[in-house]
């Protein structure tokens, strides 16, 4: 569904271009027959019928080329939400019913030069804009791709590989190790560790025996296990996550970006100026109904200045270009409008403010005969076999310190609680806290902090010669990130799945306003839901699957480069080189863009407060009446003024 939604935009954009070309084609000799145009260059081009030669050139630009735009304005009707297509319908509906009542008999001067400018510079800049923010969100298909194909289905102890889809309540599925779990169900045999920090945001595996539950897209880890399915399709966790997100996405879509806000009073400017002018001719001034009408449509056509098409495109086009350099990509546009706004934002733990991986944190030497090198050496070592992220994070470290590693012999992992291994006939083990208590093996309590870090012992011969502590590493740049958050008044949040100790030591490291600890994704959408109730403006930083709904029910959404594809396909900015200070910047950059806008718009449509007035003939006893050509050096001018004002964006991005 949503790869034919990106298909279906990008088709859109290939539409606008061709239309555009194409209409510039036609544009092009209109000009030239244009009476208007003959005057200001000083050329004359006349033949029996040049009016019926225009007229047809007209209506193919405005049926072919304006056609965007009169189904964007039903659309809109329909919605009751008028706003930009809606004003570019009416000005070119305007201008063309006119002029060709002009050509068959109606008193007055033909509009069909400004037509097809204004439906060529509408296309453009309309293509310019989705040009520049295109990327349809592809969350949901990402989301589904954390589903296995195929599943080991048990059928008289018999194992069949079928289709995940095939599978029903009851059914008996195993599990290898490495495996994606197929579908939501119950451990009836084995035991295992499973990484479902994709699924819940836990960063250290979980262990799981028999009776516990298992969640669909997490992954099995080193132990077969066999499950007996509970949810499938639709009543299946990841389904339920999927159909939050979509849900947040499209209540998000609703809202209305700044030149559609703009586009909505123009619409009723206009309106209120043009049958006004009409009536006041008409009953007031006692005029014919043919210069009454041509009032009225200069007024219209008037109102809805070149320049507009242009005046937030431009500044869209610019800043997206500045914004990706930087490392900002901007998926969309009204959200990043309204970072401005945002009061109070909420960062996921793993792998936004921390680093999402073990690292070293300390190392204890508990007998005097091993150093810290020899410490790390022999765990490194025994740690080479070993997948476990605590294991890696040894390793790493070692790596981090060139220290070459010992070749070991007769590796075995013990369940749940270390490794095993032999170097140079020595037996040597690398175990947990649990393990040292089930063998009765002291240890000092307060060897390192319990609350915020995994621990293990090294074991040489059975005797311990010290211990490591490690812990998922809080990014040097969060510190300085959440401090300049805190300066601009925006109270800054936690959300994570972890649990409490570990998410509170964070918290009280990096000072936060707060704190959420062990939310699964669906509580996290509520949680989000609930600093809104309190009247905040709030954006939401993640990486993971479990920060898709989150990222989705967010004012905005700001996903961390570095996490997965369903992050980043669900949230509307996405900091590319994964730095918590870019956050800082993107506000500052949204907030400078969005005054930009503002300047655009104002000096597309400012010209109005004279144009308009002048052109409704406010000022027409003491003979001054704007003319069509007057109304095209004004709308010339503010476009160039809106083209050069979005280019002073460029530069350092603050």
């Amino acid at each position: 569904m949503e790869s034919n939604k990106q298909n279906h935009h990008k088709m859109m954009m290939k539409d606008f271009i061709k239309r555009f070309w194409i209409s510039v084609i036609l544009t092009v000799p209109l000009l030239i027959l244009s009476p208007m145009i003959q005057e200001f260059f000083n050329f004359k081009v006349v033949f029996p019928g040049i009016s019926f030669v225009m007229f047809a050139i007209a209506s193919v630009t405005f049926f072919y080329g304006g056609w965007p735009f009169l189904k964007g304005l039903y659309k809109e009707l329909k919605k009751r939400s008028p706003g930009m297509m809606t004003l570019i319908a009416l000005a070119i509906f305007v201008a063309y019913f006119y002029s060709s009542a002009v050509v068959f008999g109606l008193k007055g001067r033909l509009f069909y030069w400004e037509l097809v400018t204004l439906i060529d510079i509408m296309l453009l800049g309309h293509w310019i804009e989705m040009k520049s923010v295109i990327g349809a969100s592809n969350a949901l298909e990402e989301l589904a791709k954390l589903m296995p194909d195929a599943a080991h289905k048990v059928v008289d102890e018999e194992i069949q590989d079928v289709p995940i889809k095939q599978l029903k309540k009851k059914d008996i599925v195993l599990v290898k190790p490495g495996e994606k779990i197929p579908s939501d169900g119950i451990i009836i045999e084995g035991k295992s560790y499973i990484n479902e920090s994709m699924i819940t945001g836990e960063s250290v595996p979980v262990k799981r025996t028999k009776n516990d539950e298992v969640i669909g897209g997490s992954i099995n880890g080193d132990g077969s296990i066999k499950i007996k399915v509970q949810n499938t399709g639709e009543d299946s966790y990841l389904s339920k996550v999927i159909n939050l997100v979509e849900e947040s996405q499209k209540s998000k879509s609703k809202t209305q970006s700044l030149a559609d806000r703009a586009a909505f009073w123009l619409t009723i400017i206009a309106l209120t100026a043009g049958f006004s002018t009409l009536f006041v001719w008409i009953f007031a001034a006692g005029r014919d109904l043919a210069f009454s009408i041509e009032r009225m449509a200069t007024v219209m056509v008037i109102t809805c200045p070149h320049a507009l098409g242009l005046a937030i495109p431009l500044v869209v086009a610019v800043s997206t270009t500045k914004s990706a350099k930087n490392g900002l990509l901007i998926r969309n546009r009204t959200a990043f409008e309204n970072s401005r706004k945002i009061t109070s934002i909420v960062f996921d733990k793993t792998g936004t403010l921390t680093k999402g991986e073990f690292g070293v944190s300390k190392v204890e030497i508990i007998d005097n005969s091993f150093n810290r090198n020899d410490i790390l050496k022999y765990a490194a070592s025994i740690e080479q076999n070993s997948e476990h992220p605590i294991g890696r994070g040894i390793i790493n470290e070692a790596k981090n310190m060139d220290i070459d590693l010992y070749d070991i012999k007769n590796f075995k992992a013990i369940k749940g609680k270390g490794v095993y291994g032999e170097i140079d006939s020595k037996e040597v083990m690398v175990v947990s806290p649990q393990y040292m208590e089930e063998n009765n093996i002291s240890y000092d309590d307060n060897l390192f902090d319990k609350d915020f870090t995994t621990n293990v012992f090294l074991l040489v011969n059975k005797k311990v010669k010290g211990s490591i502590s490690l812990a998922d590493e809080i990014r040097e740049e969060s510190y300085s990130a959440v401090k300049k958050l805190k300066d601009m008044g925006i109270k800054v949040w936690m959300l994570t799945g972890d649990n409490e100790k570990t998410a509170k030591a964070v918290a009280e490291k990096l000072n936060l306003d707060g704190y959420f600890a062990e939310v699964l994704p669906h509580e996290k959408q509520k949680k989000i839901e609930q600093i809104q109730k309190q009247k905040n403006f709030v954006a939401m930083t993640g990486d993971g699957v479990n920060d898709a709904p989150a990222l989705a029910k967010a004012d905005v959404g700001i996903a961390i480069g570095s996490g997965t594809d369903v992050a980043a396909e669900t949230a509307d900015i996405i900091l590319v080189n994964s730095n918590p200070e870019d956050v800082v910047s993107l506000i500052k950059f949204g907030k400078k863009t969005y005054h930009k806008m503002i300047q655009n718009l104002f000096w597309a449509t400012g010209y109005n407060a004279i144009a308009i007035p002048l052109a409704a003939g406010v000022l027409y006893n003491q003979g001054i009446l704007i003319s069509p050509a007057l109304g095209a050096v004004l709308m010339s001018f503010s476009t160039i003024i809106v083209a050069i004002n979005a280019k002073l964006l460029a530069g350092k991005l603050e």
